[in-house]
């Protein structure tokens, strides 16, 4: 029985204890792991490298930083960031050592592991000292952490002053019909293609309610400014389908 004053979290449509939360999202990505990139394609009909390339071009890497892209997975964002700011160096943590080791792969392949390290790590609770990283990034994952806030706090401890941070996350179309019909596909085609890609269809459908339940981009925005960051700001991509979330440490 659930202890009443245990503090709950959601878990797609679902109500959790918090305590619940990460094991339950490392099994969702462990599961997925080997699909994963394939069905980012497929999902977003490869608009989702628009939105990355978007999201390079407004932090604009320079040579001789350091990032630290958390819930980074198969290091997608890290392998731009690195392609873009020549020698740079880059760590990717993520909760799923699975999606580690698919990066792994793709680092070798690419001949960037020298520039690499893969961290298994809590985005609430970051293994690195205060005033580490030039650059701090999370795409697509911050909606999966159990509280958000703390995950922004840890960002804004672990920046060096002057240091950027920059999540890109799903979000809210501003048009009613719009979203509704974003909706329709999302609940009817994502599953499916989980179901015959990744041959899970349960992991695709809580991706698919965890963007629900996300905040707004408004909302979002305040809990960037709450965690301390400055000149915070927004960028809908693809009519807010996607959003940018930009703040410095000052």
């Amino acid at each position: 029985m659930q202890d009443s004053n245990e503090k709950t979290t959601h878990f797609g449509f679902q109500d959790i204890p918090e305590g619940e939360k990460a094991g339950r999202v490392r099994g969702v990505f462990g599961s997925v792991a080997s699909k994963y990139d394939v069905m980012n394609d497929a999902m977003s009909l490869g608009i989702h490298r628009l939105w990355k390339d978007a999201m390079m071009d407004w932090i604009a890497p320079r040579a001789g930083t350091r990032l630290l892209d958390v819930a980074g997975g198969t290091g997608d964002i890290a392998f731009r960031y690195l392609a873009r700011a020549g020698a740079a160096q880059a760590t990717v943590l993520d909760l799923t050592e699975p999606m580690l080791i698919e990066g792994r792969k793709r680092a070798e392949a690419l001949r960037l592991a020298d520039n690499l390290d893969w961290v298994v790590g809590d985005a609430m609770a970051l293994p690195f000292a205060a005033n580490t990283f030039d650059v701090y990034t999370i795409s697509f994952g911050i909606r999966n952490v159990t509280r958000p806030q703390e995950a922004l706090a840890e960002a804004f401890r672990v920046l060096k002053p002057g240091g950027r941070l920059m999540v890109l996350e799903f979000s809210q179309i501003p048009n009613d019909l719009m979203q509704r019909a974003y909706d329709l596909y999302s609940f009817n085609v994502i599953p499916r293609l989980g179901q015959m890609i990744a041959g899970d269809r349960d992991s695709y459908q809580y991706l698919v309610e965890s963007i629900r339940k996300f905040p707004d981009q408004d909302t979002f925005l305040n809990m960037v400014r709450a965690a301390g960051f400055e000149q915070a700001a927004y960028r809908n991509l693809s009519l807010g389908i996607a959003c940018l979330h930009s703040g410095w440490k000052i």
